[in-house]
């Protein structure tokens, strides 16, 4: 059987390895010239299973009244001329109460320790290294009204399986010593389960391995057009950037795993999915002094950025700017975010890293990618109303740690077997059953 993947970041590599390992002929194709040089190229680097509460909660609307003239809010709204963004933001105010909130979260647990063992399998069937580090993740409060707000969000987590601690300020220092040097913090919670590393090198390995299974890989490829036929999919129209040449694909099932362009393409064929571009914000520093750098994955409430080592290097990535399809470095706006990343690890770790900017000799890496998000933060996976036609987008700030699971999902999917966890697949009704964190030895 023929499936067809459109997009090459870690949710469509995934999906394409685990149709590989079930015997189909996979093509994949994606814009770019490799695997995961758009939203997968510099995240956060965590595997965060525990730390996956929604954007949306009570609080969220005023935060959001209070950041929107913050050019380095931690969540910027930025109103357009754009329906679907007021659409998107509409049904994300429809989130914002505890009962949704508790919800979602069932579903993000469910899914994220479903993907974690996915992950793990993979890692260990093929020995791929990403700098990863299962040292777990903190993370750290300067506030001591948040702090106490933390042992709730704690509780709840628990609730569902996740052993997330609230620790004391002294025991987050012994955890991580690192962070001794910063007298803001007052507590923090911690998860010793959670891991981080390169989601990039991660998933141009994992294609690598995907291409000598016999996956093809049809890059620098834009994508289109989804053609139908009688109520299923019939064909996708791309183009060769280089040449312009034209050509269509068939194939018995396609999925569509294009991130934020997922939901402009599949409305060509009347499937209208409230997925809409968040532009998050990375940079990523060399380490000046590595024995004084962390090991641990970490959280920054204040600033809501997330801290992962990668070898010599640190990668802090956070903010989210809802703002539409812009993923450009060159804004006021988005100079301004970056800079804050370079002043907090300079404030957080200070003499750890080279945070110098370009204009003061330095060289950080900075960037910014579209997150695919929902108003619920939980992706669309499943099945549309066209024949044949599949969804794997909106995973938001979550691609990562909801990568390996979702692809596996899918590839399960397909083939006609339910994989086995608590979460509501798109286009399968609800599932009511309890979660297996255990995968399906099948």
């Amino acid at each position: 059987m023929k499936k067809l993947v459109l997009g090459a970041g870690i949710i469509g590599i995934s999906t394409a390895w685990h149709l590989a390992q079930r015997g189909h002929e996979v093509i994949v194709v994606d814009r770019q010239p490799d695997a995961a040089l758009e939203t997968s190229f510099a995240n956060a680097a965590q595997i965060s299973v525990s730390y996956c509460e929604p954007w949306a909660n009570r609080q969220a609307p005023a935060k959001l009244l209070k950041w929107m003239f913050r050019n380095d809010a931690p969540l910027l709204f930025r109103p357009r001329l754009d329906w679907q963004q007021w659409r998107w933001g509409l049904e994300f105010l429809s989130q914002c109460n505890d009962a949704a909130f508790e919800r979602n979260v069932q579903q993000l647990v469910a899914l994220g320790a479903y993907s974690h063992a996915a992950l793990k399998d993979v890692v260990a069937a093929t020995g791929i290294e990403y700098s990863r580090l299962e040292k777990g993740i903190a993370h750290f409060y300067t506030d001591a009204k948040a702090f106490e707000d933390a042992a709730t969000a704690a509780g709840l987590m628990q609730k569902y399986g996740v052993d997330r601690k609230v620790v004391s300020r002294d025991e987050l220092f012994a955890i991580e010593p690192a962070f001794r040097n910063f007298d803001g913090i007052v507590g923090g919670t911690y998860t010793s389960t959670d891991e981080s590393g390169d989601a990039r090198v991660f998933t141009q390995q994992l294609a690598r391995l995907c291409a000598a299974r016999g996956v093809q890989f049809l890059f620098n490829q834009d994508i289109e057009r989804l053609e139908t036929a009688g109520g299923a999919i019939a064909s996708v129209r791309i183009r060769d950037r280089a040449t312009g040449a034209v050509q269509r694909l068939a194939a018995d099932d396609v999925v569509v795993a294009c991130g934020s362009y997922t939901a402009p393409l599949l409305r060509q064929v009347g499937v209208d999915l409230p997925i809409y571009p968040g532009k998050g914000y990375s940079a990523t520093f060399k380490l000046k002094k590595p024995a004084d750098a962390p090991f641990v994955s970490s959280i920054d409430d204040e600033v809501k950025v997330a801290m992962s080592r990668l070898g010599d290097e640190l990668r802090v990535a956070g903010t989210i700017e809802v703002s539409g399809y812009d993923a450009t470095l060159d804004s006021k706006v988005a100079q301004d975010r970056c800079r804050m990343l370079a002043e907090r690890i300079d404030k957080v770790l200070p003499g750890v890293c080279d945070t110098r900017l370009p204009e003061q000799g330095g060289d950080p890496q900075f960037w910014t990618g579209l997150r695919p998000a929902t108003p619920t933060n939980i992706p669309y996976i499943g099945r549309t109303r066209v024949a044949g036609l599949w969804v794997n987008a909106g995973h938001g700030t979550l691609g990562w740690t909801h990568g390996a699971g979702s692809g596996k999902a899918m590839a399960e999917l397909i083939d006609g077997r339910r994989p086995r966890m608590n979460f509501n697949f798109y286009g399968f009704g609800q599932q009511k059953a309890e979660l297996e964190l255990s995968l399906d030895p099948q």
